[in-house]
């Protein structure tokens, strides 16, 4: 159950545990904490162009949680303007 690591000394592959036993007790204060009230997980990524000048803004720290903002003004205009599936706008 544990991960092959080589043994120089002994010149064999042995097995080393994982993690540590009993796992970690603070686990509660480390996980993840969900910030939307939809109830699929974001796992797919989509692409935003946007000017250099915006872009230094996000990385200097500006705005923070940039990426939950993207969603939740997505998740406004979808709201908005709601369309059937594979229903196509016209411009």
């Amino acid at each position: 159950m544990g991960l092959p690591c080589y043994n120089r000394e002994k010149r064999e592959i042995i097995k080393m545990p994982r993690g540590r036993p009993g796992g970690n007790p603070d686990l509660e204060k480390y996980q993840f904490e969900k910030k939307h009230d939809w109830n699929e997980p974001c796992n797919e990524r989509i692409q935003l162009r946007l000017p250099a000048s915006m872009k230094a803004a996000i990385k200097a720290g500006k705005i923070k949680d940039w990426q939950e903002i993207c969603r939740q003004a997505i998740a406004a205009e979808l709201e908005k303007n709601p369309q059937t599936e594979g229903e196509e706008q016209e411009n």
